[in-house]
């Protein structure tokens, strides 16, 4: 091959390169498809209406929430260091460890939907250890950034104060 061919070629590789990741750059995965899996959790701190924050499930906490691409998610999050029951039977706590339990954790279940146009989801919430939220719709603003989701629940279950949360996705 000449000079000229092999120059040629290259330019060509190039512009058909750069046109490729242009096409697949227009291609992004819908949120709907990025929010689906399983997501550890980092954070999540109340902002209290003194601008105080307060993190209900300490500054490491225990957290999962799995969102299907059915639409069907469920969120489970415990405070790490919680006191076990001395008689070793969930329904027989003293009152003392029923509240230490009660206030280290939350779990709830249900479906969810994704706005993309607002960068929003809204879930419906079928069971929930706090029954107030039961059969209540809410929405979040999100933001996923690679393995990170992070969100906003503007009337969370410590007094309707808004609740930041930051995920990690499972490896």
């Amino acid at each position: 091959m000449n000079r000229r061919s092999v120059i040629g070629l290259s330019v060509t590789a190039v512009l058909g390169l750069s046109s490729l990741s242009g096409a697949a750059l227009s291609k992004q995965v819908s949120l709907k498809k990025q929010i689906v899996g399983t997501w550890l959790a980092v954070s999540v701190s109340v902002q209290r209406p003194d601008g105080s924050k307060l993190e209900p499930f300490g500054p490491n906490p225990n957290g999962v929430t799995i969102f299907t691409s059915d639409g069907r998610f469920a969120l489970i999050n415990t405070r790490p260091g919680r006191a076990k029951f001395a008689s070793n039977n969930r329904l027989e706590g003293t009152p003392d460890e029923n509240k230490a339990t009660v206030q280290g954790t939350l779990a709830y279940f249900g479906t969810y939907t994704v706005n993309e146009a607002d960068r929003t989801f809204s879930i419906h919430i079928d069971a929930d250890t706090f029954p107030n939220d039961e059969g209540i719709a809410q929405k979040r603003s999100f933001t996923i950034t690679g393995d990170e989701l992070k969100y906003t629940n503007p009337a969370g279950t410590v007094g309707g104060a808004p609740v930041e949360v930051a995920l990690k996705r499972a490896k």
